[in-house]
């Protein structure tokens, strides 16, 4: 764990936005625990960046432990040109690159959390889900179970189905237990584009 000096700032090179920066914007997918590593490396090159970065507070043994963790575990942004994406996969640290078709809605996006980093604001993550999306149980009793996600009343719920007798029942969940999954049967049902 990186002592508090020694994590990379979250824009570089410092701007009074990260609208100011020129280039095609990227996601670069790290791997594993690198995204700081890759920030430190992109510094290395001034190729700039935004890495959305949050404190979190851990109890651990009756120690507290407080870490500046990446808000979005295993993405890096950057901007630049060819000859500097080329440079950043140099630094074998990316798992893949996500070509960013719409660049004005990306930059648009991350502006909001440049503010909201740049105010102080505690932002933490929260996962991102859809009504009618298929999803996985990841802990607790439930484990593995697999259904599509609804919400009524204000909780969420996991639908079961049994298709074939055109039935349903539904179970009460937790939205930190459970991660969305690819369907067995093609895409989630429809009604997918409102998050829960």
């Amino acid at each position: 764990m990186l002592k508090i000096g020694e994590n990379p700032p979250l824009v570089w090179p410092q701007a009074e936005s990260i609208q100011q920066f020129n280039g095609l914007w990227w996601v670069a997918h790290t791997k594993s625990r690198n995204e700081k590593a890759l920030a430190h490396d992109l510094m290395g090159k001034n190729i700039s960046y935004f890495l959305p970065m949050t404190w979190r507070v851990h109890h651990h043994s009756h120690r507290t432990i407080k870490a500046l963790l990446p808000l979005f575990t295993g993405y890096l942004f950057f901007c630049g040109s060819e000859n500097e994406r080329v440079e950043l996969l140099k630094t074998n640290r990316v798992a893949n690159l996500i070509e960013v078709k719409d660049q004005g809605t990306l930059i648009h996006e991350l502006v909001r959390f440049e503010q909201a980093l740049r105010a102080g604001a505690p932002l933490t993550p929260y996962k991102y889900l859809h009504k009618g999306q298929w999803c996985r149980v990841i802990a607790g009793p439930l484990l593995g179970l697999e259904g599509i996600i609804v919400q009524t009343k204000g909780d969420t719920r996991l639908v079961l189905q049994i298709n074939l007798l055109g039935q349903a029942a539904s179970v009460e969940i937790d939205i930190d237990m459970i991660e969305p999954v690819e369907a067995p049967h093609g895409p989630a049902a429809p009604g997918s584009e409102n998050p829960v």
